[in-house]
């Protein structure tokens, strides 16, 4: 079977556009859910309704499942969209995300619910959309 043709880069880098949108908000979603459910348990276990988690264990909860989900998010949508070679793009969406989340981590641990800056959401979409231009030669 022939490879098939690359994609030209503006249909690529719109399909990467869309992809990382939706890897950003799925990605935060299950960030903001999931530190908002670990403090509604460390809350109930300090009023005395059984053992819960610590906060360590939440926080720690909260970061394992949003970094397991970008990757995913960004390789499966790629992958769904008809694209190839996507390793650099969910690579670099993947250091961004966790970069983003490094940095405004406090406003969400201060007041669960709340959004990471929409300008880091919006510098993570770019730069994961224009990492998927990134593309390895094809061996002849």
């Amino acid at each position: 079977m022939a490879p098939s043709a690359p994609t030209p880069r503006a249909p690529r880098l719109l399909k990467a556009l869309i992809v990382s949108a939706l890897g950003v908000a799925l990605a935060h979603l299950i960030l903001s859910d999931t530190l908002y459910l670990s403090f509604a348990g460390q809350a109930a276990s300090t009023l005395g309704a059984g053992p819960g988690y610590s906060a360590d264990q939440a926080f720690t909860t909260a970061l394992i499942n949003t970094f397991l989900v970008m990757p995913l998010v960004l390789w499966i949508g790629m992958l769904v969209t008809g694209e190839r070679r996507v390793g650099p793009m969910v690579l670099v969406g993947t250091v961004a995300w966790i970069t983003a989340v490094g940095n405004g981590i406090d406003l969400l641990d201060d007041a669960p619910g709340t959004l990471l800056p929409l300008r880091s959401l919006a510098l993570v979409v770019a730069v994961t959309a224009l990492a998927s231009l990134v593309r390895r030669r094809e061996k002849p």
